[in-house]
């Protein structure tokens, strides 16, 4: 799903109605249809409502929908919420019209709050996408009335969420369902609009199709089931790709385990796990006999060859911070031409160290938390807009693919024209939130890239598809990172051609 800016929206609407002739009330008389159908979902027959307008077009959205609702038998309060001397020509329209249906339009008086509770639907039409500082005092009132209605229904984004970055400005609306027009928009998907947007319904409201259908328009996508083709009869391992994965420490055997795991789950032909000696007997116990365990006994020449001989490293999950592992990750990094993994400490080292970066020729995947790509980059945290400084940091480093994890994990990397294109995920649930989790999304990442899968977003979806069925089976709270690798090859099999 293309997800569009708010400049980008402008843009289409005022060639919509400028070039096109499209009378803009109509566009908005749809949008309010839209939103109707919506409401009549959630609360079937007649109920009571209260739309909150803000003076702009948004508004005019709410004032239809108070019309259409009080045209169906809907008990309905209409609640100007700002100045009405700046209200749009196509704003006073729809309050000419809701008043020759017998409605009318009052003003928000905050002295009288109780006035606005107690209703079915609560309809949030205060802003729509051009919002950029924090709510005013009357909004964030009005914000908290909507809290008390049984449905909250809010017209194309939810009012003090911002629409690029999901950003909360000062307070926001909690939809239940958000209503957004023509295309979704990125702050519904990413930081803690999504968390506010509830579902999103993405409805056409008359605007052609071959205004915004051209793909080179977009730089922001939801990430799509992958598709993956069914293996052939006489195929053999050597076909599926050779992962090494160099990992663990003193106290930190769980992580190349997992790792490892996830990989041989996600379909590679060949793993092989290097881990200190120190710690190889108990690696080796866990892994049994799915993928291959090797004690590093040195710290150069033969720890190369062996990683030179697969088709994809992996580095870092519980590998520690000591002098040699350091030594070990920036000699592989700067002597390896085959496509790398960077994930928990091997991301540490990089930070202290991220020219080496400049000097590969072949892809290198980093996959940090916020923390970790806080000490990468240097920004602050908490980082208020992920998505713009994933697509800075891959516009300064083209040869990396980031997968910045988290909630609505962002995917993004450099396509052939040196444009940067960031993925959002959907798939994935809070039971995946510990320790061990990021092992088997490195793991899964290298087993696809073994494999051939250049979209590497694909492995973000599989990962938290796999968690997904993993809540299903065993719930959230109990679920472990076990029973999500364990569900791997289901979630696989869904993504298989028939």
């Amino acid at each position: 799903m293309y997800l569009a800016t708010a400049a980008q929206m402008r843009e289409f609407e005022r060639i919509a109605i400028e070039e096109r002739r499209i009378p803009s009330i109509e566009l908005m008389e749809n949008a309010a249809k839209a939103v109707v159908r919506e409401i009549l979902a959630l609360h079937s027959g007649e109920g009571a409502a209260v739309t909150f307008c803000g003076s702009g077009n948004n508004g005019g959205d709410g004032l239809a929908v108070a019309r259409l609702l009080l045209e169906k038998g809907w008990q309905v309060k209409c609640v100007l919420v700002g100045e009405r001397e700046k209200m749009t020509p196509d704003s006073r329209e729809m309050e000419r019209r809701l008043l020759e249906a017998g409605g009318e339009l009052e003003e928000f008086r905050e002295e009288r709050l109780t006035d606005y509770l107690g209703f079915d639907v609560a309809v949030d039409a205060l802003f729509g996408v051009g919002l950029h500082s924090d709510l005013r005092p009357d909004a964030v009132r009005a914000v908290g009335c909507m809290d008390c209605a049984q449905w909250t229904v809010a017209v194309d984004v939810p009012s003090g969420v911002h629409s690029d970055t999901g950003e909360i400005l000062g307070d926001a609306v909690k939809a239940d369902v958000t209503v957004t027009f023509s295309l979704a928009k990125q702050g519904l998907f990413i930081g803690k609009g999504a968390l506010h947007s509830g579902r999103v319904v993405v409805a056409d409201i008359g605007i052609p199709r071959d205004i915004y259908s051209q793909e080179e328009d977009f730089s922001v996508t939801t990430v799509e089931k992958p598709t993956f083709p069914l293996r052939r009869r006489d195929a053999h391992k050597g076909e599926f790709g050779k992962v090494f994965i160099l990992a663990g420490s003193r106290g930190y055997s769980g992580a190349p385990c997992l790792a490892a795991r996830a990989a041989v789950r996600g379909g590679a032909g060949l793993v092989t796990v290097a881990v200190p000696e120190e710690i190889y007997p108990i690696v080796a116990a866990k892994c049994c006999d799915e993928a291959l365990v090797w004690p590093v006994l040195d710290s150069g020449g033969e720890l190369l060859k062996k990683a030179q001989e697969a088709d994809i490293v992996l580095i870092g999950p519980g590998l520690g911070q000591g002098p040699e592992a350091e030594e070990k990750v920036l000699s592989l990094l700067r002597k390896l031409t085959c496509p790398i993994v960077l994930d928990a400490d091997g991301l540490n080292f990089l930070s202290r160290h991220i020219d080496v970066l400049d000097g590969r020729t072949a892809p290198t995947v980093l996959t940090p938390h916020d923390g970790e790509f806080a000490r990468l980059t240097g920004c602050e945290l908490p980082i208020r807009d992920r998505l713009g400084a994933a697509r800075s940091f891959v516009m300064k480093r083209p040869g990396c693919i980031l997968v910045l994890k988290g909630h609505r994990t962002i995917t993004a990397a450099q396509d052939g024209k040196g444009r940067v294109k960031c993925f959002i995920n959907t798939t994935g649930n809070p039971g995946m939130a510990q320790g061990g989790s990021g092992d088997a999304l490195a793991g899964l990442v290298a087993a696809l890239c073994a494999q051939g899968e250049k979209d590497i977003h694909s492995a973000v979806w599989l990962h938290g598809r796999a968690g997904d069925l993993a809540a299903a089976e065993k719930g959230e709270r109990g679920m472990t990172v076990g029973d999500l690798i364990e569900s791997i090859p289901y979630a696989m099999k869904e993504c298989e051609e028939e």
